[in-house]
């Protein structure tokens, strides 16, 4: 098929280049002529393992083509996929301009039959609403011309996307229209080889189904940090009690792992959104809310632990802090949203030096922290932790993992962990000779209090 995909960011290109990949012909558009020469040239803007390759060789053998023009690319296009950003408000709800900017090009331009796919994360009757927007060009133009529209939400994990398109646990598509649930799903059938993974539906279900899947990891990342912090208040150890609960397959053991809360592009827009949402339609969601405060207070809770051990001492002011860890999660380059961020301002601007790595997003974090004189972004993870009173670890990335703890050890003014995604055993620590803080388990004191 000529597929149409509009906008190049995480979704809209792994999109395309996975929709490439199994033969079909991607024209994607975007409005930034910078990104658009960059992809022309195979070289991709955003991290995200695995993307690059697959640009590159569709690239080479013709079906992956780029381009700042709409009309041009919708041209031989039956399917038009709207991959743009909706961006939080201040109240919380979407951003919609970009959605509906492209419906009315797309209505603008249309010369024959297409199938409009959202494809971003949207308010449930946004569907609706692309198709009105759509019907009044044509109107204007004098045109009756068929299309529809369909909502198709993705769900791609960052730093996994590929795989998630590839290999998709289902493949939502709302529509109400047979024929052209029929088209898409012939285009979705390469990825659904082993069984049956497409779900059709109203548009309207399928937008809910985006928000509730989102909503539902985010309640499950809210509530295991709601039970670590219980658990330090009563002396439990959360990893105990993780396994224990996780056993029972009606929870399960994914996305119950404590930490510094959620954070990236998806779940605080979403979780929000939805807030908004259903209030606006009068009723009250005190679960969603619950799920957003506790998500809040979680992300300062690092911050609050360093303070406090090092007040007895004098406080954070002129101490120096290393930081492993600045993306929201690990095999990102996204530093939306991530609490490593927030927590770097926070205790800099309290007076507390950092000298911070992470293996990808340095360099995003370097440009927002480029009139901070007092962080410090390096390039070995390592080097940051010359003369550095303690090390904070706020990503889990795999190299973080199983670390030279000796080598931390030298490095370091004082053997101070704090270990805020539960990556080391209390066991080691203390064998290693380390004082540290994690989340939810007892504190290990190896040295004493801070000096």
């Amino acid at each position: 098929m000529n597929v149409c995909i509009v906008g190049t960011g995480y979704v809209g290109l792994v999109t395309a280049a996975c929709l490439a990949e199994t033969g079909n012909h991607a024209f994607c558009v975007d409005i930034n002529d910078q990104v658009i020469d960059m992809l022309k040239k195979g070289v991709v803007h955003i991290f995200e393992p695995g993307l690059e390759e697959l640009v590159k060789r569709n690239l080479a053998e013709g079906r992956l083509v780029f381009t700042t023009s709409l009309k041009e690319a919708m041209a031989g296009a039956t399917l038009i996929f709207s991959c743009v950003g909706t961006p939080p408000m201040e109240d919380g709800s979407c951003d919609l301009s970009a959605v509906y900017r492209v419906a009315e090009e797309v209505g603008q331009h249309m010369t024959d039959y297409k199938i409009v796919v959202n494809k971003s994360t949207v308010p449930v009757g946004t569907a609706d609403k692309v198709k009105e927007i759509i019907s009044g060009k044509l109107a204007a133009r004098n045109q009756d011309i068929d299309f529809e529209v369909v909502s198709n939400p993705e769900f791609l994990k960052e730093g996994d996307a590929v795989s998630d398109f590839m290999k998709p646990d289902r493949v939502i598509i709302g529509i109400d229209n047979e024929d052209a649930a029929k088209v898409m799903e012939q285009l979705y059938e390469p990825y659904a080889r082993s069984r049956d993974k497409v779900i059709v539906m109203s548009p309207r279900s399928a937008e809910m189904t985006k928000y509730a899947a989102n909503c539902m990891l985010a309640t499950k990342i809210s509530f295991i940090n709601e039970i670590a912090n219980i658990c330090e208040k009563m002396g439990a150890d959360i990893r105990d009690v993780r396994m224990g609960i996780g056993a029972d397959h009606r929870i399960g053991y994914h996305f119950i792992y404590p930490g510094v809360g959620y954070g990236g592009s998806c779940f605080p827009k979403d979780v929000k959104a939805l807030i908004n949402t259903a209030s606006g339609h009068g009723y009250a969601p005190e679960l969603l809310r619950a799920v957003d405060s506790v998500n809040d207070r979680q992300r300062k809770f690092v911050a609050t632990k360093i303070r406090s051990f090092f007040e007895p001492a004098g406080g954070i002011d002129g101490r120096t802090l290393a930081v492993w860890g600045l993306s929201f999660k690990a095999n990102t380059d996204d530093i939306r949203h991530s609490a490593a961020m927030d927590i770097l301002a926070e205790l800099s601007s309290a007076g507390m030096r950092i000298q911070a790595f992470d293996p990808a997003a340095g360099s995003n974090a370097k440009d927002v922290f480029s009139g901070n004189k007092l962080v410090y972004i390096g390039k070995n993870q390592y080097d940051i932790l010359d003369g550095a009173d303690a090390l904070a670890v706020l990503t889990d990335w795999h190299q973080f993992r199983n670390p030279d703890f000796p080598e931390i050890k030298r490095r370091l003014n004082k053997p101070v962990i704090f270990d805020a995604r539960n990556l080391y055993s209390t066991d080691l620590m203390v064998r290693h000779g380390f004082t540290c803080i994690s989340t939810g388990r007892p504190a290990v004191f190896a040295q004493g209090p801070a000096r």
